[in-house]
């Protein structure tokens, strides 16, 4: 089995499998002594991913640059990385005899950012992002994340490799690594009373990252699991959010509202995932484990959950 790790849960995993201080925290985990290899790849090497992927039955892609704002050239620095890796893993997967199924992690964004939505008709798998809407809205990781999963599917599909995409919405929950990733920080600063990194969400789906966890695993293990999943437990609005929260943790100093923005109202149908089996943890059961994480780690001062 191999897990190409991306940013979301392992930041820079890929660049020194030896250095501690950024993988030294898998090296802690329950059986990792025993059961955990670390390889060294570049996504972006053609190749470079066929010695570990020899021998595997089963591969999770979740590896995709994740920049809000590129520097200077979108295509060069988040379009190209995520859809050139994809191909370049899914390259050396079509190599490998003994590969029974690749699970990739796409995003719910894939499915929600496109014209027409009908508010009383949930958004399914069979939805997909406009990327002329994409580029025109400048929303760069949405446009790589559904140009990459576009591209996995054509190349599977070419090459008759049993692929299965899960689609997680805004992820939630305790971090393994020591520094947070760009979407935990972002939360961490709204539970501190920030709300410039929320501002722009309008509207957004919410989902524990075991829940995220465990989606992986069910789909690769059922046989009967084809297709997209889309992996949600709930769609609020800020100002619900920031409601719920407020009352939660009222020792935090979290906005009591937001700006109104002009977004689509959508609600998110994962009736496909949770008919596999899937139950998701509620909207209060993921941030009281955040934030019981942020205050043993130091990040919030002292709360009650």
């Amino acid at each position: 089995m191999l897990v190409i790790f991306d940013s979301l849960f392992f930041p820079n995993l890929t660049l020194q499998a030896g250095d501690d201080k950024k993988v030294g925290h898998l090296w802690r985990l329950k059986g990792a002594r025993e059961r955990l290899r670390l390889v060294k790849a570049d996504l972006m090497e053609e190749g470079s991913f066929d010695a570990a992927i020899m021998g595997c039955q089963g591969v999770f892609h979740t590896a995709s640059p994740v920049l809000g704002h590129p520097c200077c050239d979108p295509k060069a620095e988040i379009l190209q990385p995520a859809i050139d890796g994809t191909l370049n893993v899914l390259r050396s997967c079509k190599k490998t005899p003994s590969l029974r199924r690749v699970v990739f992690t796409s995003s719910s964004s894939t499915v929600r950012a496109r014209e027409g939505l009908v508010p009383s008709v949930p958004l399914d798998e069979s939805s997909w992002s406009s990327t002329e809407l994409c580029e025109k809205l400048e929303i760069w990781y949405v446009l790589s994340k559904t140009l990459a999963e576009r591209a996995a599917w054509e190349f599977c599909e070419a090459h008759k490799i049993d692929l299965v995409t899960v689609l997680p919405s805004f992820v939630i929950g305790p971090s393994l690594p020591p520094v947070l990733c760009s979407t935990a920080s972002d939360v961490l600063g709204l539970l501190r009373g920030e709300t410039e990194k929320f501002q722009w969400h309008g509207r957004m789906g919410y989902v524990h990252i075991d829940d995220v966890a465990l989606s992986h695993i069910l789909v690769y293990e059922n046989e009967n699991a084809e297709g997209r999943y889309l992996c949600s437990s709930t769609v609020l609005d800020n100002d619900e959010l920031a409601a719920i929260l407020s009352a939660r943790y009222p020792a935090l100093s979290i906005p009591k509202r937001f700006e109104k923005i002009d977004r689509p109202y959508y609600e998110l149908n994962v009736s496909k995932l949770t008919g596999l089996g899937m139950k998701f943890r509620s909207i209060e059961e993921m941030f009281d484990d955040y934030v019981e994480y942020l205050t043993e780690k130091g990040h919030l001062s002292s709360v009650i959950v």
